[in-house]
């Protein structure tokens, strides 16, 4: 995310898919996930976050990358770590707090599933390049595949 984009204007710019890919990377895929939850309870952080994502992945012609496991998880992982440590701090003081969600590889989801379990149909959504579909599973670039 470019540093001078204030939070209100890089979900502005992610939700109108204008942002540009390069500007969403793994670190912003956690930011975003981040001030959805700080704005809304959990359900509709998760509900937004998703359809974003597929939504900002079709505009980028990458929709077979969502990966509907891998973006639950993350989201929830992440609102663990907001109750933890309150809801009142930075993103920047909350990166620094939790450096394992910044990493991609190895990902913390790591911990907590086998890679052929996050590789397989089953960690995927039905539709287009998720299960049933008829396209191999795999991890990507970000936390949800972009």
């Amino acid at each position: 995310m470019s540093a001078d984009r204030t939070e209100a204007e890089f979900v502005a710019a992610f939700e109108d898919t204008s942002l540009p890919e390069a500007a969403f990377r793994h670190r912003d895929h956690v930011r975003l996930a981040w001030i959805y939850l700080r704005e809304t309870p959990v359900p509709e952080a998760l509900a937004r976050f998703a359809e974003g994502l597929k939504r900002f992945a079709a505009a980028k012609g990458k929709a077979g990358l969502y990966h509907e496991t891998i973006t639950f998880a993350y989201l929830l992982l992440i609102n663990e770590r907001v109750e933890r440590s309150g809801r009142g701090s930075s993103f920047d003081d909350f990166a620094e707090a939790n450096p394992d969600l910044l990493v991609w590889r190895p990902s913390i989801l790591a911990s907590y599933y086998k890679e052929e379990t996050l590789g397989s149909l089953l960690a995927r959504p039905a539709g287009p390049g998720g299960a049933g579909s008829g396209r191999q599973g795999r991890r990507t670039a970000g936390p949800t595949g972009l």
